[in-house]
């Protein structure tokens, strides 16, 4: 994965304008995309599979006049008038809805089926207007006509407000203070790097990537229901990690400009190594976010789907568009030196202690109080966390001032809370004969029920098969107790329908955003154990450790409690709330599980910054405590800068944000905080320091079964040491202590060393598993310590180049024919030739290789039954088929006198060639043999010619002639 992204970013960087100009293109794409299709955002809390749901869809179908949209025309008469002395304009107004295209039916205050639509001081009624159900998203035809009929009354001094979920806010309100947040994370970044140029880079990737993901948001809302806090969600995270990845990048790349490397070389580098901690941060966001998908819910999957993008976007901007900026500036980004940037970097902490290192030097002196404080710290924060209320936002939460607002308080005012978001029973009456009778008693049934203020109206559909009562409830459609009242009908629907003979089921608006509330609640814990589980696979992958991913898993869990705790005493309780401009009330249902999967990412980011640093510092030889005072150390700079950006860029969004979008915005601050300060820079150090030598413990077996993620870039840092060992080497094929492993991370005790010219001849000696080990490590099957190249290709890193180079011919185990053989070959360079083309071409390819042996070859005979050279001839002519510049010819009993002649004649001058044939024929070629080595004594020789080397310094010559011809030679050079 490093060496992939390390080449990704030098191609970036040796491409710089044309990357640079791809991103452009895409933003203008994106952009122009969204304006040309025109952005429509708009709430829809549908949840398919509940029984409010499947109620509205079937009303949908069989009572399509009450499936639509519903609105209330709200009007309240000036003071000392009452509402029927404006009968007349309101009558006429509601005349003119009625003639609106779209409109099903619109009910004034006095209609024969009005409800109660007058208040009891007569100064305040509402009009009910339904709209016909609509088949795709978008705004509601004539739903600018309807509110353009409110001018007339108005005219007579009427107040005419509208409300609905219609009217809930549409647009995406992107103040002045979320560019605030932008401006404190630009005073962040140049603290951190000291340089105005250096710190606006990771601002304009972000920003890049945004408006990227901005532009596919907006467009998308007219093709599907996007949320209309979707767009602002995806704005958040994608800002915040759209900066965070790209500091971690240009730190790295700054730190090694200051120390002299090249720009490129310094890029590539810094995009290989930061790069693949920033792309498997990423990966655990998009995955959190995309474990939104279980859930079930459409708007949430799209909120998930959004955000999962807008981060997809940030890891590629970060590991493309950053580099080609990077080299575009070139020299401009180095330190000068003696400058702070320049000090920072060339600081010894042991020497001259950051302030990072005497934190935790502070830490791992007293790591049991370090460990206390935290935990009492968040202990205290989660306590409110216990009280968590959630629902769905109404038009209650919406602005002060707005329509929809004023319209909600006062239906609340003249009529109570309940009127707000009425509740609808709907009821089969198909087996019913006398219907009125019927639904009146069934609605003075439901009148009964506790929290039940009264019965709104009760009728009946055109064909009499589905009617529908509405009820009211005491309280609002936020409030817990008008939850408890939907489950107290359902609770007494099996004896209603025993008793009346119709079943019945609660829909509407209300009892979709409450069931909506209930999936979400009943989802976070299974959620949040999914989300844990995966931490604890993932970090167990990263650091194989089986101790550092459960306490890192166990920081997440106190980080998400603490940050409910908060968002639930601001938000909920109302502590401090008039500072952040909103109001009290219950906490955003989504906004759980939202929380978790960002704030997974972002804790998963630190620790690895931080913990991969420890785990690289105990891998050179420091101890427990060391290694975490240095891993600290290292990276703390960068993660501080990090969490400081995240915190300002979330906290941004609160003081002016969307109802929907405070708390999110607010846990998040706060749980970025929380998990980066107390959690990732204070517990874990603690606990790391607690648990020694024990933290890196690993059963083999299970270190055995996992695979290399490589996340610190450890195999491109041996690539590197390869590739300039190559340029070295010299030789076609170079071979320099290279130990094939016989099990799990055990070198076996055969060293082969060997230079080889192209085209020469290589007569391989060892024993036959010798062989098949080192054949098979040439080429990246078995794992092998020690260097060896082909070509300019190395290893580690260049297995994929080492396996289009390398022809392996074992002359063993083939019970097929010669021309099966040479037609299986041929099929698998041309899939999708015809058979009689195939075959054709099989048979020449066997009249080659007999013409190569000078004599006849049986095609249908079994490879097995040929002579040795017969089937050396056949399969040496299907390995050449590719043009490899190695070919490695070996059998159990030793290669056959005269293979290497052939594969000579067939695969031409420049092919290289090794062979386990006791006298390979060289024709004029180079002669190379290869012998393995004791692996022990070479050990033992490198360890006496370090012994000499360090005497030499002191004053002292070695006296071993053989390891003082070591110590110039091989590995030690």
């Amino acid at each position: 994965m490093a060496t992939w992204l390390s080449r990704i970013g030098a191609g970036s960087m040796r491409r710089a304008r044309l990357v640079i100009a791809a991103w452009l293109l895409a933003v203008a794409a994106a952009l122009g995309g969204a304006f040309a299709l025109g952005p429509d955002m708009q709430e829809s809390f549908d949840i398919p599979g509940t029984e409010s749901q499947e109620a509205l869809d079937r009303l949908g179908s069989v009572f399509p006049q009450v499936a639509g949209a519903a609105v209330q025309v709200v009007y309240e008469a000036p003071e000392g008038d009452s509402i029927e002395q404006h009968r007349d304009a309101i009558e006429r107004q509601v005349d003119e809805i009625t003639a609106i295209d779209g409109i099903a039916a619109a009910v004034t205050p006095w209609d024969e089926f009005a409800a109660d639509q007058i208040s009891d001081d007569g100064r305040i009624a509402y009009a009910q207007v339904q709209f016909e159900p609509r088949e795709t998203s978008g705004t509601l035809a004539g739903l600018d006509e309807l509110v353009a009929t409110a001018d007339a009354p108005r005219a007579t001094g009427l107040t005419v407000e509208f409300g609905g979920q219609v009217f809930q806010a549409s647009n995406v309100p992107i103040s002045w203070v979320e560019g605030v947040g932008v401006l404190f994370a630009g005073i962040v970044l140049f603290v951190t790097f000291w340089s105005l140029l250096t710190a606006g880079l990771p601002l304009i990737t972000a920003i890049v990537g945004v408006a990227i993901t901005m532009g596919g948001v907006l467009g998308a809302s007219a093709l599907v229901t996007v949320s209309n806090s979707a767009p602002l969600m995806a704005l958040m995270i994608g800002l915040a990690v759209g900066i965070d990845y790209a500091l971690f990048i240009l730190s790295k790349h700054r730190s090694q400009l200051a120390r002299g490397m090249g720009v490129i070389e310094s890029g590539s580098l810094a995009v290989g190594t930061a790069g693949t901690a920033v792309l498997f941060a990423g990966l655990t966001v998009v995955v959190a976010l995309a474990g939104l998908l279980i859930v079930g819910i459409p708007f949430l999957s799209i909120m998930g789907i959004g955000a999962a993008i807008s981060v997809i976007i940030a890891v590629a901007a970060a590991v493309t568009l950053l580099p080609a900026i990077m080299a575009l500036l070139g020299e401009r980004l180095r330190p000068k030196p003696g400058s702070r940037a320049a000090r920072l970097a060339e600081r010894d902490v042991d020497e001259r202690r950051t302030l990072g290192m005497r934190w935790v030097t502070g830490i791992t002196k007293r790591p049991w109080v370090a460990v206390v404080g935290v935990l009492a710290v968040m202990g205290v924060a989660a306590i409110p966390a216990a009280s968590l209320e959630l629902a769905l936002p109404d038009n209650g939460r919406e602005a002060q001032g707005s329509t929809q607002r004023i319209a909600y308080d006062t239906l609340q005012e003249g009529f109570g809370e309940g009127v707000t978001g009425p509740l609808v029973v709907m009821a089969d009456i198909t087996q019913i004969t006398d219907v009125l009778p019927v639904l009146e008693a069934l609605a003075d049934d439901l009148a009964e029920i506790p929290g039940v203020e009264r019965i709104g109206s009760a009728f009946p559909d055109e064909t009499v098969d589905t009617a529908i009562v509405q009820v009211i409830a005491e309280t609002g459609p936020a409030d817990p107790a008008t939850a408890d009242v939907v489950r107290a009908i359902r609770d007494a629907a099996p004896a209603l329908e025993e008793e009346h003979g119709t079943a019945i089921a609660v829909t509407g608006a209300t009892a979709v955003q409450i069931d909506v509330s209930q999936r979400l609640q009943d989802a976070l814990l299974p959620f949040g154990i999914v989300v844990v589980s995966l931490a604890i696979v993932l970090l167990m992958l990263v650091f194989r450790s089986i101790l550092v991913p459960v306490t890192a898993a166990l920081g997440f869990i106190g980080s998400v409690l603490a940050a409910f705790g908060v968002v639930v005493a601001v938000m909920q309780w109302g502590w401090g709330i008039e500072l952040l401009h909103a109001e009290p009330g219950p906490i955003l249902s989504f906004m759980p599980v939202l929380l978790m999967a960002v704030l997974f990412g972002l804790a998963m980011d630190y620790q690895m910054f931080l913990v991969s640093g420890m785990r690289e510092a105990h891998a050179h030889g420091h101890g427990a405590v060391s290694a975490v005072r240095h891993g600290f150390a290292a990276n703390a700079r960068v993660v501080t800068a990090a969490a400081l950006i995240m915190f300002f860029v979330f906290f941004a969004f609160v003081p002016e944000g969307m109802a929907m979008i405070k708390a999110i915005a607010l846990g998040l601050a706060v749980g970025v905080a929380v998990d980066a300060f107390l959690v990732r820079m204070t517990l874990i150090p603690a606990l790391m320091t607690l648990m020694g030598e024990r933290a890196w413990w690993l059963p083999r077996w299970l270190d055995r079964a996992m695979p290399e993620m490589d996340v610190e870039g450890e195999t491109l840092g041996r690539h590197r040491d390869a590739l300039a060992w190559v340029a070295d080497a010299g030789g076609h094929l170079a071979l320099e202590r290279f130990r094939p492993e016989v099990d799990w991370r055990q070198p076996g005790y055969a060293s082969w060393t060997l230079t080889a010219p192209r085209g020469a001849v290589v007569r391989l000696g060892g024993s036959f598993a010798d062989r098949q080990r080192l054949a098979h490590a040439l080429v990246g099957d078995v794992d092998a310590a020690g260097r060896a190249q082909l070509g300019g290709a190395a290893l580690p890193g260049d297995v994929a180049t080492l396996r289009r180079r390398v022809a392996i011919v074992d002359l063993d185990g083939h019970v097929e024919s010669a021309h099966q053989a040479a037609r299986a070959a041929l099929a698998l360079r041309s899939p999708f030739a015809p058979g009689p083309v195939l075959d054709h071409r099989a048979e020449a390819l066997v009249a080659r290789a007999a013409e190569a042996l000078g004599a006849p070859i049986d095609a249908a005979a079994p490879l097995s039954r040929l002579a040795p050279l017969e089937r050396a001839a056949v399969l040496l002519a299907t390995a050449t088929l590719r043009g490899p510049s190695l070919i490695w010819i070996d059998a159990a009993a030793g290669a056959p006198t005269g293979a290497a002649r052939l594969a000579a004649r067939l695969a031409g001058p420049d092919a290289t060639i090794v062979s386990s044939e006791a006298a390979p024929e060289a024709h004029g070629r180079a002669a190379v043999d290869a012998q393995p080595a004791d692996a022990a004594e070479e050990d033992r020789l490198a360890a006496e010619a370090a012994s000499a080397a360090s005497a030499a310094d002191a004053g002292a010559a070695p006296t071993d002639p053989r390891t003082e011809a070591l110590a110039t030679t091989g590995a030690d050079r």
